[in-house]
């Protein structure tokens, strides 16, 4: 493909095939089709691109094979080109001379016409043929394409040129317009190559992650096996410094793996026995002896690979105006040039009608419309997977750039999403003893706030219950070390006649903390709260929030009194307490029929059906473990700042896209009229070709430079 017209041209004769959807991405130059298996073959597709003028191939096979093919093409692609322009320079060079000397009135440097024709021919049959292949198959398929204008402006040219000498006919040659608008676009395509390539960073990136081979135990030995070899069940083991080379669960030893290029988690995560890893995160000073799980594509890794590449070819509806147009631009070009050849024929002649309808061909620039939107999507996606941040496709980006409001869930969004124990208040022993003897009663059970009092004892030493009994709706009470103790709620302590410590209760609630009592007989020994921690990045993303003109509504099943404390802590104004899975649903509906765009942001399992009816559904989960395919965006880490960070991304490439239709729409809507008028020259108007392009692909690349605010590692120049 040479511009968008073809890419519009291959969405345009696989849609008139019954039941084929296709989105064609010109910057990546892929395309997600879809078809009913019962009425056509995957051959027929490629058969019907192919009599459109065009190549195309499945992509299959291994993710890292097919990029590493694609990436050899697209190389030998661009060796081909730059021999094409190496040719045009070394010819085109004496014609710019001459140039020069024409406009300075240098006449020893002038050039005979005959050397002009010997000079230009090979840079427009030899350098230029490209062009006139590009435009016989185009015009065979039924469509044209930048290849058409580039190729007719050219020729006209050049052949008025030929025709003059040959006839020894009195006029101007143009042979150094051709030569030079050739030269200009080949430069051109090749710089828009390069640029084009790099937006595909991330994609090659992760795919770089992966080892080649993995240390498999086979007959006895750990031997080196190639990766595609490991099968789901095998034994692997991960050295120090080694990445992991697919998913898998831990068998034996200990280290910490950094998964910061997978999940954007800066810290490394400890790693036992049970924990599951991830292929393409890397190691640290301990040895893992795993069992594989996922392999191949199936893996995590993979997955994140298919998503965003499919999210890299999808297209945002700000996009279908540029595809409208895309489509009818050459023909109307065309058309603009025939009538201006024939105004100025009539008013100026032949010479100047020419040379301003070849101008009006060259500067015409379809490419700046078609990369202006796939550019800043594959960047931006690639960015997104880079910070842990997985936006499922380019509808939903263009969604989360108009995000009016956010509902929030509050367990394990806002919060840590376990209780734990916030505080502990004694009286006449220590805060050690207070959890010791809790911890010794809570010991059998495995209730969410016995588990939290165990986790803060960890480190002290029990002591055996004796007479231990359950008091339903209470607590517990038994004998340890031959003193009658008692745990629970606080009316356990009235029911025992022990005067409760009022300042410590009130202190608890103000945190939204369920309180537990210990006391023996009629003596409190201490209060313990516990509550389901603040993340410590909430109150940022709230802020965050805030700040992009979002309000911040709180979601919660607790009731109002812990619902309200949180809310303080976070500097929350609004919050619903007592919500129910239902409720949150109709929280979003009641909020979309207001016109507000929502967002809503939740753990991806208790609160699916609210994602589901909000705008933007956001799913954060622990890691890795999140299920990728059930939301708009989905965070790879437990930091809600991701949420904050797909908002901001996706506006940041909204404004690249619209900066980059506005230049595309102002370039030609001002360079046609300019040309058509004589303004330009062809050789000006060439070199603005040329330009439009890279600069649109450059703008794009600039969200390379966006840095997100939920903990992934910055690059090296990068600043939050």
């Amino acid at each position: 493909m040479t511009c968008a017209a073809c890419a519009a041209r291959i969405e345009k004769v696989l849609g008139r095939r019954p039941g084929v959807t296709a989105a064609v991405n010109f910057a990546t130059e892929r395309a997600h089709v879809v078809f009913d298996p019962a009425q056509h073959s995957v051959a027929d597709l490629v058969a019907t691109v192919q009599k459109a003028g065009y190549g195309a191939r499945v992509l299959d096979g291994d993710a890292e094979e097919v990029q590493q093919e694609q990436k050899a093409q697209k190389a030998e692609a661009e060796r081909r080109e730059r021999r094409r322009l190496y040719l045009a320079l070394v010819f085109t060079a004496p014609l710019l001379l001459e140039m020069v000397a024409m406009a300075t009135g240098v006449h020893a440097l002038m050039l005979p016409v005959w050397w002009q024709l010997l000079l230009a021919t090979p840079v427009q049959f030899v350098a230029g043929s490209r062009f006139y292949v590009g435009a016989y198959k185009a015009l065979r398929g039924g469509a044209a394409n930048m290849d058409v204008l580039v190729a007719l402006g050219t020729s006209a040219a050049y052949g008025h040129s030929l025709v003059t000498v040959i006839g020894s006919l009195e006029g101007h040659v143009y042979f150094e317009s051709s030569a030079v608008i050739i030269t200009l676009v080949l430069l051109g395509k090749i710089l828009e190559t390069r640029a084009k390539s790099r937006t595909s960073f991330a994609i090659e990136a992760l795919v770089r992650l992966r080892p080649q081979r993995a240390h498999v135990w086979r007959e006895g030995q750990y031997v080196d096996v190639p990766l595609a070899e490991v099968k789901v069940g095998d034994t692997f083991e991960v050295r120090p410094g080694e990445s992991v080379p697919v998913d898998g669960e831990v068998l034996e030893g200990g280290s910490s793996v950094d998964e910061a290029l997978l999940t954007g988690e800066s810290l490394p995560v400890t790693k036992a026995t049970g924990a599951k890893v991830y292929a393409a995160t890397v190691n640290g000073n301990g040895r893992l002896r795993c069992r594989a799980g996922s392999v191949g594509e199936a893996t995590v890794l993979g997955a994140i690979i298919r998503m965003v590449q499919a999210a890299q070819g999808s297209k945002p509806p700000i996009q279908k105006l540029a595809d409208k147009i895309a489509a009818v631009f050459v023909p109307v070009v065309l058309a603009l040039a025939l009538v201006t050849f024939l105004v100025w024929w009539a008013l100026a002649g032949w010479g100047v009608a020419l040379v301003n309808a070849v101008a009006v061909l060259v500067i015409a620039c379809p490419c700046a419309l078609g990369l202006a939107t796939p550019t800043a999507i594959t960047v931006a996606m690639g960015v997104g997977a880079r910070l842990g941040v997985l936006i499922r496709n380019a509808e939903a980006l263009e969604r989360a750039a108009g995000v009016q409001l956010a509902l929030v869930d509050k367990t394990g969004t806002l919060t840590q999403g376990a209780p734990a124990v916030v505080g502990v208040r004694s009286f006449g022993v220590s805060e050690a003893e207070v959890l010791r003897l809790a911890a010794a009663l809570e010991a059998p059970s495995e209730h969410p706030l016995a588990r939290a009092i165990k986790a803060r004892a960890a480190g002290l030493s029990w002591p055996g219950v004796d007479v231990f009994e359950s008091l339903t709706g209470f607590g517990v009470q038994g004998v340890v070390e031959g003193e009658p103790t008692w745990l629970g709620a606080p009316r356990l302590a009235e029911a025992r006649g022990a005067p409760l410590p009022e300042d410590a209760l009130a202190a608890f609630d103000a945190q939204g903390a369920t309180v537990v009592v210990l006391g023996r007989g009629p003596s409190v020994l201490g209060v313990i709260g516990i509550a389901d921690p603040v993340r410590p990045e909430a109150h940022a993303f709230v802020e965050g929030l805030r700040a992009e003109g979002i309000d911040v509504v709180m979601l919660t099943g607790d009731r109002r009194p812990t619902a309200e404390a949180i809310a303080q802590q976070l500097g929350v104004t609004r919050f619903e307490a007592e919500v129910l899975p239902a409720r949150k649903a109709e929280a979003v509906h009641d909020a979309r029929a207001r016109g507000q765009v929502v967002a809503m942001v939740g753990d991806g399992i208790n609160d699916a059906p609210a994602l589901a009816a909000a705008d933007v559904g956001i799913a954060m989960g622990a890691g890795a473990d999140v299920a990728i395919e059930t939301a708009d965006v989905t965070l790879m880490r437990s930091d809600p700042r991701g949420a904050l960070d797909a908002v901001r991304l996706a506006r940041a490439t909204l404004r690249k896209i619209r900066q980059n239709l506005f230049f595309a729409f102002v370039y030609n809507v001002v360079g046609i009229p300019l040309a058509a008028l004589g303004v330009l020259s062809p050789v000006i108007a060439g070199a603005a070709m040329a330009a439009s392009s890279v600069s649109v692909v450059s703008n794009a690349l600039l969200l390379r430079r966006f840095a997100g605010t939920a903990g992934a590692t910055p690059k090296q120049g990068e600043t939050r």
